[in-house]
């Protein structure tokens, strides 16, 4: 028993020496690296360098070299030896680098566009690298610095900036300077930079009109998920035809709402509000969007939802969008099917397959869900020609704050359609006009078509009669349409 014993244990000490001697040899890079690199005995290290290397010698001696090549990436990924590579360089490099990203944790990163802004309008003579914009013809050249590496000096310490696209195309803007001025760019530069963008930004900031693209066009940047561009609609609410309670009405919602971020910290929600446009074709719901921008100095996103293949997709698009903005779904009635009650769309859909379809409750998650708060100071805009359409769960009050209805002309829209159009104030047939308006149901698009001058001979008065001409013919077709519903059915 004893010898059967004694024999046991030799050969599990012979195992144990076999397995101690096959040790991986990232195992033994390791040994020899992180142990003395974290002591504090620099000729250990030294003498621990010159191991590795000479193991590096060794395997390019003996293996062939792209199993070089994989063996050294398959050691860089290892978060161990980037770390330690990455020492190594601080150790040694008098130098340090922060880096401002354009997405951020999937979201746009402000701080990256005052950055950029702020650098692009550094235009002086000295500057060989420029570029030219002109939007429109009447503007004067726009100038920026089109360099991608721009230096500069601030309270005497040198700054170098660095324009560029990583490796899956995201563009970065890095800062280089002395690690000895730490203190003066954490502290005092780098604020003065960004709010210094932002001031730029606001004094030369144009109303973008943004469109989502279609998924199957989606890259990995989330600046993809948008288009825009310039928008140029004229509309006020100085012009805009409309009742003049109503149209003060908005004004001041729209101005308290702007100014309210204080008060929706204080009371807990989100900084957002929503409107609801209903009412005819013609009747300027589109306008009002225009003017509700041109106010607020927002950007618009036009979201189409027929080209949005989810609920995910939708979160996605909304992350995208950017505070002080005014999303926008027109005619939400012929976008998807959201009449009815909800349970039996939802029934419908799972029948009919359609489990990926953009549905009801993702779009109200949209508006007042948690993904809604993903941004500040956001309008939503609904418009619809059908209100009775719409389930009573996507326009009640909380998600469209405040619901417009934009019907036909009364006669105050049409005193506004007068000054804008002919310049007038008051005219002889403005009374005559005030009775057909309230008698008659025509849309101020109508009104406005009647009264451009067609000939500038007659000028005002050919239009106002051309608008009178207009309107009792609409008055008539209307009494003839009421006398065939009155009239008994053959």
């Amino acid at each position: 028993m004893s010898q059967t014993k004694s024999r046991k244990d030799q050969i599990q000490n012979l195992h144990k020496n076999k397995t101690k001697t096959k040790k991986p040899i990232i195992e033994i890079l390791m040994r020899s690296i992180v142990k003395p690199m974290f002591g504090d005995n620099l000729a250990t290290f030294g003498s621990n360098m010159a191991a590795l290397f000479f193991v590096w010698s060794t395997l390019k001696r003996y293996f062939p070299r792209h199993i070089q090549h994989f063996l050294l990436s398959a050691i860089q990924r290892i978060p161990i030896f980037k770390k330690l590579s990455d020492k190594i360089l601080n150790l040694f490099s008098p130098y340090a680098y922060i880096r401002f990203r354009e997405i951020e944790e999937y979201r746009y990163n402000y701080a990256y566009a005052a950055v950029k802004t702020y650098l692009g309008a550094k235009v002086n003579s000295e500057v060989e690298n420029l570029k030219g914009n002109q939007v429109k013809e009447n503007t004067s050249l726009d100038l920026k610095r089109d360099d991608v590496k721009i230096e500069e000096e601030y309270e005497g310490v040198k700054m170098c900036w660095e324009l560029f696209r990583c490796a899956k195309g995201k563009k970065v803007c890095r800062l280089t300077f002395h690690r000895s001025n730490w203190e003066v760019v954490t502290r005092s530069y780098l604020s003065y930079v960004v709010e210094e963008g932002k001031s730029i930004e606001a004094r030369n900031k144009k109303v973008k009109l943004f469109m989502n693209n279609p998924s199957l066009h989606w890259k990995l940047s989330m600046k993809c998920l948008w288009s825009c561009i310039d928008f140029e609609h004229p509309a006020t609410f100085e012009t805009m035809a409309m009742d003049l309670e109503k149209k003060d009405a908005i004004l001041s919602d729209l101005l308290a709402f702007r100014d309210g971020k204080e008060y929706y910290d204080k009371i807990g929600k989100a900084w957002k509000r929503g409107y609801l446009l209903y009412g005819p074709p013609g009747t300027g719901k589109s306008t009002m969007i225009a003017a509700m921008a041109n106010l607020m100095k927002y950007n618009i996103y036009d979201l189409e939802l027929t080209s949005i293949e989810n609920n995910w997709e939708l979160k996605k698009l909304l992350i995208a969008t950017t505070s002080k903005s005014i999303i926008v779904i027109e005619d939400i009635d012929c976008s998807l099917d959201l009449t009815g009650e909800r349970k039996d769309k939802d029934a419908r859909g799972d029948k009919e397959g359609k489990k990926n379809a953009v549905t009801l409750s993702g779009l109200l998650n949209f508006i007042d869900g948690i993904w809604s708060a993903c941004g500040q100071e956001r309008i939503l805009v609904f418009t619809t020609n059908h209100l009775g359409k719409l389930d009573e769960a996507l326009i009640r009050r909380g998600r469209m704050d405040m619901h417009i209805e934009l019907s036909y002309c009364t006669f105050g829209a049409f005193k506004i359609l007068a000054k804008n159009y002919l310049n007038l104030d008051h005219h002889i047939l403005f009374g005559k006009i005030e009775c057909l308006l309230e008698e008659t149901k025509i849309t101020p698009a109508d009104v406005a078509e009647n009264l451009m001058v067609k000939d500038p001979q007659t000028e005002a008065d050919g239009s106002l009669k051309g608008l009178i001409r207009a309107l009792e013919k609409i008055k008539s077709n209307q009494i003839a349409l009421e006398e065939t519903k009155r009239s008994p059915r053959d």
